[in-house]
């Protein structure tokens, strides 16, 4: 498995930018996917970007156009920019790795979330 920590949250006006990153530790055989989602209070989780091992990005419809999902060279950090913010982006922001185990089982692994508050 591998720990994933993220940073970055905070409170933000309508309009304004933040960029979130998540610190990977660990190791795994082979990572399929970085993601990020977001549950907002009383929402189900949602993805709101993936980038994959082959640096293939897709976005949620509401965020298209707004935020990037990028890493790093090393494969340590993965981020989120996000511009444009709006208060129905406010929700815990989640990082979350996808892929195989040194012991060829999937492997699923979670931040703990970081907090992101758009206001009016």
């Amino acid at each position: 498995q591998v720990q994933l920590v993220e940073s970055g949250g905070g409170l933000v006006q309508a309009g304004g930018s933040l960029r979130l990153a998540c610190t990977i530790s660990g190791s795994i055989y082979k990572i399929n996917s970085r993601n990020w989602y977001r549950q907002a209070p009383g929402k189900q989780r949602e993805l709101v970007a993936t980038i994959t091992s082959g640096d293939n990005t897709n976005y949620a419809d509401s965020v298209k156009g707004r935020f990037t999902i990028s890493r790093d060279n090393f494969e340590s950090t993965i981020y989120l920019q996000m511009n444009n913010l709006s208060p129905e982006d406010t929700a815990v922001y989640y990082c979350n790795v996808r892929g195989i185990g040194y012991d060829w089982r999937n492997t699923d692994s979670w931040g703990r979330g970081t907090q992101v508050t758009v206001s009016s």
